[in-house]
């Protein structure tokens, strides 16, 4: 599964003496240009089932497909006046990238504070080119209720921002964002885990934090030497609390029985279900939906974590079962690719170059931005770690006798 492709080189070269495993460039490429790829592909079939999208499009999605509503894509659907599908990305990569952006200004771990201080105003002050809305607008007008929550409690309310997070809905908000903070913490998932709880209180609370901090921590084990789909899927049970890992075991456990997506569409939504509170309709959740609590898990992360073990880890098999699965599909196929981009697996160049070319983003820039951080923050871990170190080992030493 080692990348091959114009985009990996673009993020960085092999290290020297490792020719058959990618490099760190080549990981956060892949992460990062394949989490905007599916996120493109998911979003015109976002919110439909597996036997709708089967119908729409007399078959499977295989690629970039159009809007679900064709040239009525601004009126179908008043509360979403967006341009979902044609290679268009969603607020998934927008909030991706703002992300990479505030780790380009710190220049160092994050934690609640810098959502508030650096991702907040970079959302409500800095005009970008919005995809779906094809115009220079705010970010903050794109973005979906539960992270504008992110500008009303903490711009506004002034809220603490360890605790802003709670009273918002609990949703994968937070966690479809979260694949930088795993990759600055590449093979060191625990790290990650920790880092991304921190950052993901000013967003979320309970399982949506929850799920935030997995999926960063399993983005970071798929960056380590020998990683494949079972030890990514092993590390997020290893670190994973409560109904997120109850659900991630269940839907692992079924998806290990798979080997092609189609298969595996339905016995993957009825082994999450118990889990998810959104209920079998996904645009009329029930009355418990994305509530707190310590039973249930948002159902992208296991979804897509069960699409990476039928895929076998790979790329375009694993973003199309999570495009075909439908329901939230633009934020799984975004976790399935950043997981599949940082394991090595390929992200195929025509889906890439027509993902950039139609949403006019450069999918390679936040990747060599966060190369370059990532080292710098790791050269920073290591002088904190000897210094801590040697201050051990002199208050370690006191008092001791032969």
């Amino acid at each position: 599964m080692t990348p091959k492709t114009e985009e990996s080189r673009k993020g960085g070269s092999r290290d020297e003496g490792q020719s058959q495993a990618p490099s760190l460039g080549e990981r956060i490429t892949g992460a990062l240009v394949g989490a905007a790829v599916g996120d493109a592909l998911g979003g015109p079939v976002e919110g439909y089932t597996p036997e709708q999208i089967l119908e729409r499009h007399a078959g499977r999605v295989h690629g970039v497909v159009g809007p679900w509503n064709g040239d009525a894509w601004r009126t179908a659907r008043p509360i979403a006046p967006y341009h979902k599908g044609d290679g268009h990305v969603t607020d998934d990569t927008l909030m991706t990238h703002a992300l990479v952006r505030v780790y380009a200004q710190v220049r160092d771990h994050l934690d609640a504070y810098a959502v508030a201080d650096h991702l907040v105003p970079d959302l409500m002050t800095n005009p970008r080119w919005i995809p779906e809305l094809e115009a220079e607008a705010l970010p903050l007008q794109r973005i979906f209720l539960a992270e504008k929550w992110l500008v009303a409690r903490l711009h506004y309310g002034h809220i603490d921002p360890r605790e802003a997070g709670v009273g918002n809905i609990v949703n994968c908000g937070a966690a479809m964002y979260m694949a930088p903070v795993g990759l600055v913490n590449a093979a060191n998932p625990a790290g990650a885990y920790a880092e991304a709880v921190e950052l993901a209180g000013a967003h979320q609370s309970s399982y949506g934090r929850e799920a935030a901090a997995v999926f960063a921590a399993a983005v970071a084990a798929a960056c380590a030497p020998d990683a494949t789909p079972d030890s990514v899927i092993g590390t997020c049970l290893a670190l994973a609390k409560d109904g997120t890992r109850a659900a991630i075991e269940a839907v692992c456990e079924v998806a290990s029985g798979y080997t092609d997506f189609e298969s595996a569409l339905r016995p993957l939504r009825e082994a999450v279900a118990p889990y998810d509170t959104v209920g079998p309709d996904y645009r009329s959740p029930s009355l418990g939906a994305r509530r707190p609590s310590r039973l249930h898990a948002i159902e992208e992360l296991p979804v897509a974590l069960g699409m990476l073990v039928v895929s076998g880890g790979d790329y375009r098999h694993s973003v199309l079962g999570s495009v075909n699965y439908g329901r939230d599909c633009d934020s799984i196929a975004t976790m399935a690719g950043a997981i599949a981009g940082a394991l090595g697996s390929e992200v195929p160049s025509d889906w890439s170059k027509t993902v950039a070319e139609a949403s006019r983003l450069d999918l390679w820039e936040p990747a060599r931005t966060l190369t370059e951080v990532t080292r710098e923050i790791f050269e920073r871990d290591v002088r904190r770690r000897r210094s801590h170190e040697r201050a051990f080992a002199l208050i370690g030493s006191a008092g001791c006798s032969d």
